[in-house]
């Protein structure tokens, strides 16, 4: 698969560059243009020292035409670490910006919620944790369709006393702000919530560090994955599951196809100057596509600067971030 894809606005819709090798991708369809770079550095164990030394990178090259202006957003099919390292050096933060945020949809029946960060960041200190749940609240009204989205904090309780230091102080933080903000708040901030009340609709943004929402979307898709087989293997282990299995076919496909990761387009790292998006090492053309589709969105819904905006209103955002030459690459494995 090629490793990078950036969009451009065109007349009349959307012109995707693609970036790879072009004797791999073979024909296009029209509205894209293949651009011939057929170094990848997807495998690198070391995405920002493998970003540095290959310039002609397919996803350096995407990266690059969208910090030339080139093109819109960048959506990658390689690897978190390399887009998080391309993006960092070309692309760069938002002013004011402290970390970027790898944020995906979990794909729950009748109301998706986004959970943020799942990987750019191994640790977060509560400064960083508070800029998560604005970026995710703008991300949500603008992308996911969520008027008022209801924002928490992943700890080990709902009581505002649970949690590690850097959560019990977003928690103070975040309380203070919709406490002085009045009938206007920047976000609407429900406190804490549980592991099981992620799945449960406690709220529609669950922000935590990149460690533990690596860790917990990688349990959640692993458990998803069993279920789904057991309840298969079930349907044909005898003569009524499998008359069972043919009736219940139809529902158990819409079921499926509700909770596929691929239907949300992959995980979008926010905090950056340009939209960008990473897919799921598994992704189909389906997932591909949906994150392109989900890119162009998020341009024409200026998420960007809808971020930047509350960001500021909520005075959460910092000091002009360092050179992006000092930047880190991404701490754990991406979604």
């Amino acid at each position: 698969m090629a490793a990078g894809a950036a969009l451009a606005a065109a007349q009349g819709g959307v012109r995707v560059l693609l970036f790879g090798a072009a004797e791999e991708i073979g024909d296009v369809a029209g509205g894209v243009e293949v651009l011939d770079t057929p170094v990848s550095i997807a495998k690198a164990a070391d995405p920002a020292r493998a970003v540095r030394a290959n310039p002609d990178a397919s996803i350096v090259r995407a990266a690059r035409a969208v910090a030339a202006g080139e093109a819109d957003a960048v959506v990658s099919g390689g690897s978190t670490g390399s887009l998080v390292a391309a993006a960092l050096f070309n692309v760069k933060r938002a002013s004011g910006v402290h970390r970027p945020a790898l944020a995906v949809p979990l794909p729950i029946p009748g109301a998706p919620v986004l959970f943020l960060d799942v990987g750019a960041n191994a640790q977060a200190r509560p400064e960083h944790l508070v800029q998560f749940a604005f970026m995710g609240a703008a991300f949500a009204r603008s992308v996911l369709g969520i008027g008022e989205p209801r924002v928490a904090l992943l700890a080990n309780g709902e009581e505002p006393t649970r949690g590690t230091p850097e959560v019990l102080a977003a928690h103070e933080h975040l309380s203070l702000i919709a406490r002085e903000a009045g009938d206007a708040p920047g976000i609407d901030f429900v406190g804490n919530v549980e592991g099981t009340g992620l799945l449960a609709g406690a709220a529609d943004v669950v922000v935590t560090d990149g460690f533990t929402g690596n860790v917990a979307l990688k349990v959640m898709e692993a458990t998803s994955a069993t279920v789904m087989g057991a309840v298969r293997d079930v349907a044909i282990s005898s003569a009524p599951g499998r008359l069972g299995g043919a009736l219940l076919r139809p529902s158990l496909r819409r079921f499926r196809d509700e909770i596929d990761p691929e239907l949300g387009g992959g995980a979008y790292l926010l905090g950056l100057r340009r939209h960008a998006v990473v897919c799921h090492g598994r992704f189909t053309r389906r997932g591909f596509a949906n994150a392109i589709l989900s890119a162009e969105r998020g341009v024409r819904e200026r998420v960007v600067e809808k971020t930047h905006t509350s960001l500021e209103a909520a005075g959460a955002l910092g000091r002009r971030p360092p050179a992006a030459t000092s930047e880190p690459a991404a701490s754990v494995p991406g979604p």
